[in-house]
């Protein structure tokens, strides 16, 4: 039999749109605190697709609006108000089917990725969920994408997709895999492929 090949996808607007789960959370959040459509484009404006600290993005709020979720409770209640589309399932569900070792390699959170892993039903269609967190490492390094390898049961030859060229397409070079950039956030090495939509890059992967 052949051997399997690997392919990685990030979790955070590559497999799902956070960052709509994220203006869908703070809509929640701050119409439960009392606050109004100025905290929400406060919030957005300042997110950073995620990248900035939770404790300081919350304390800036506080000093704005005066209320602030803690970072705890927003790690527990921002995944639940993520969403796969059907397709997405269906597409990793047809990869594994034609011999693929699916994992996600994600930078964040035990206790955030996990929930969303498991709450959007992606934990459950893919062979092996690598949590920086967990693992101790966190992309671009190479060492990260190794450990996706060796824990799906597939050597470290395949793909990389993702939405951050620093991170997703920088670290799936360094590891030797090939690479397809989801949107359109610059800057970093250039990807093998660039797509809108992480459908166009099943397509590929599959071809």
């Amino acid at each position: 039999m052949p051997r399997p090949r690997l392919a990685c996808f990030d979790l955070d607007n590559t497999l799902i749109d956070r960052d709509a789960a994220f203006l869908d959370w703070a809509r929640w959040w701050c119409g439960d605190a009392g606050l109004g459509e100025a905290a929400v484009a406060w919030l957005v404006a300042q997110d950073n697709g995620g990248f900035r600290p939770r404790a300081e993005l919350f304390a800036g709020l506080r000093q704005q609006f005066g209320v602030a979720p803690s970072v705890e409770s927003y790690d527990r209640e921002h995944p639940l108000f993520t969403r796969v589309d059907q397709a997405v399932l269906e597409a990793l569900t047809e990869l594994r089917a034609a011999g693929w070792r699916v994992a996600v390699v994600t930078n964040g959170t035990v206790v955030q990725q996990t929930l969303k892993l498991e709450h959007t039903g992606i934990a459950a269609a893919v062979d092996y969920c690598c949590v920086s967190e967990a693992v101790g490492v966190r992309k671009p390094d190479a060492r990260i994408f190794a450990i996706a390898a060796e824990r799906s049961g597939a050597p470290l030859d395949g793909w990389m997709v993702g939405d951050h060229p620093a991170y997703d397409i920088a670290g799936g070079r360094n590891a030797g895999l090939r690479t397809i950039l989801v949107g359109d956030r610059m800057g970093g090495p250039a990807a093998d492929y660039s797509v809108q939509s992480v459908l166009e890059a099943f397509r590929i992967i599959a071809t």
